[in-house]
C-alpha cells in the first residue's frame, strides 16, 4: 500500500474519535505554528526561509481549509514566476539575481542594524578609512 494512502487512512483513523479529532487539531496546529515562526525568522538571513514558512503552511493544510487554499495560491504563484523566469534570457535571468541578492543583503544590513546595533556599512567605512 502506497504511503500517502497509509496516511490517509491513519488521519481518517484519528478523525473517527472526537478527541482524536480535537488533538490532531491541536497538534497539528502548534506544530505549523512552530515551523511558521522558524521560517519567518529565517526570512531575514540567507538560506530557506520561505521555503520554511511554505512547509509549516504545508502542515496546517493537512487540517486547516483555509491553509490548503493558500498552499495551492502559493504553489500556482511559485509556478508561474518560475515559468516566467524561465523564458527570459540569461542576462535577464543574471539582473533578477542580482536584485535579490540586493535585496538579501539590505535585509541583513537592517537586521543586523536595528535587531543588535551592528551598522556594517559603518564599519566597513571606518575600515577603510583607517587603510
Amino acid at each position: 500500500m502506497p504511503r500517502r494512502r497509509r496516511v490517509s487512512m491513519a488521519l481518517e483513523l484519528i478523525r473517527a474519535n472526537p478527541t482524536g479529532r480535537i488533538v490532531l487539531k491541536v497538534a497539528v496546529a502548534l506544530a505549523g505554528a512552530l515551523v511558521v515562526a522558524v521560517g519567518f525568522a529565517l526570512i531575514p538571513l540567507p538560506g530557506p526561509g520561505w521555503l520554511i514558512v511554505i512547509g509549516g503552511l504545508g502542515i496546517w493544510a493537512v487540517e486547516f481549509h483555509w491553509a490548503r487554499r493558500l498552499l495551492t495560491f502559493t504553489r500556482r504563484n511559485v509556478q508561474a514566476w518560475a515559468r516566467w523566469v524561465g523564458r527570459r534570457s540569461w542576462p535577464v535571468r543574471l539582473l533578477l539575481g542580482a536584485v535579490g541578492l540586493v535585496f538579501v543583503c539590505v535585509v541583513i544590513w537592517l537586521s543586523l542594524k536595528y535587531s543588535l546595533g551592528i551598522d556594517l556599512v559603518a564599519r566597513a567605512r571606518e575600515y577603510l578609512a583607517t587603510r
